[in-house]
């Protein structure tokens, strides 16, 4: 089997121990990788003020895949790490599709239900557009523009489109036309559009608000969502929330055309106050390399890894338990 070369970066906190979990696991389902290690996050960068240097972004460049446990510590200004690590990640290997897988258990009369959020990951308010006036006054003025391109929302549709011809056929756009009447007109217009490309994907719209609502009353609605980044990273907090909590919560950010490497993260946080105690649940790390062996081509070990975290995410234990559990239900490449 192939090796495949991948960034590692544990991050703080709680990362570097769910990472080492996930990486047990991908060892355990019988796949080869070839990892470069890279110490980055809020420690790094209070030790030296390193945050993601562009000789860091060209290494990667010719790597297959990035492996990111959390990032963010106390004493670091906020935006510093977000902006400076994570989203010039996004931006600068184009990044543009986050994809968020979401489980729901079946509870009594309910079968449980599975469905996907995709948010575009590029553009919208994060992009960066604004500024202050007057800055330290009683006149001060704050402008956060969202940056919305026909290109940017094309291409996340239409992933999104073809990401649901493989599974129930049916897509919902999320966004808030009614209000947001020039970024909505061109989100509802491109979608509408290339809609037109597949026939066979029934569609419908929700409003950003209505869309809360349903995530917790009715989620069975949906297969798959497509939305902008900042409804996007909304409604995927919420849809860990009510798909067991977001420490179960996967995720992928993805350059579909692979011109670079895509990023692989469970969305939990550093959480520094249980750093080093063993008490993290891993399930969410493991979930996301299985994610990224999926991305890398090696669907029958992805495929196991899933099934197994199935099995175990009601476990208790400690970190390094619930890593052993999911490991012992794979017996290597079949």
């Amino acid at each position: 089997m192939a090796s495949h070369r991948v960034a590692v970066v544990g991050g703080d906190g709680i990362g570097p121990e769910v990472i080492e979990q996930g990486l047990r696991v991908i060892d355990a389902a019988g796949v080869s990788l070839e990892t470069v290690a890279y110490q980055l996050g809020g420690a790094r960068y209070l030790e030296d003020g390193t945050v993601l240097p562009d000789s860091v972004l060209e290494e990667w460049r010719e790597l297959d895949a990035i492996y990111l446990g959390a990032v963010g510590a106390p004493g670091v200004p906020p935006g510093v790490i977000e902006r400076g690590l994570l989203l010039k990640m996004r931006f600068d290997l184009d990044l543009y599709i986050n994809h968020r897988p979401f489980k729901l258990a079946a509870n009594g009369s309910n079968p449980g239900h599975e469905f996907v959020v995709v948010r575009e990951n590029t553009e919208g308010a994060y992009a960066g557009e604004g500024g202050f006036l007057k800055k330290g006054t009683p006149d001060e003025i704050a402008t956060q523009g969202s940056v919305n391109t026909r290109k940017g929302a094309e291409r996340a549709i239409r992933y999104a489109f073809e990401l649901a011809t493989g599974r129930k056929n049916h897509l919902t756009l999320v966004h808030k036309t009614n209000v947001l009447t020039f970024s909505g007109d061109l989100w509802q217009r491109a979608f509408n559009e290339v809609a037109e490309e597949f026939p066979s994907v029934d569609t419908a719209y929700s409003h950003v608000d209505a869309a809360c609502i349903y995530f917790v009353q009715d989620p069975q609605r949906y297969d798959v969502i497509v939305t902008d980044n900042l409804f996007g990273d909304i409604l995927t907090d919420l849809g860990g929330a009510v798909s067991g909590g977001i420490g179960l919560a996967a995720s992928a950010n993805l350059n579909p055309p692979r011109t670079g490497p895509s990023m692989f993260e469970p969305v939990h946080g550093s959480a520094p106050d249980i750093a080093g105690q063993g008490k993290a649940n891993p399930i969410a790390a493991i979930a996301s390399g299985a994610m990224m062996l999926e991305f890398l081509g090696e669907a029958e070990a992805a495929a196991r890894i899933a099934e197994a975290c199935d099995a175990c995410v009601d476990l208790t234990g400690s970190t390094s338990e619930i890593g052993a559990a999911v490991s012992s239900k794979l017996q290597g490449p079949q």
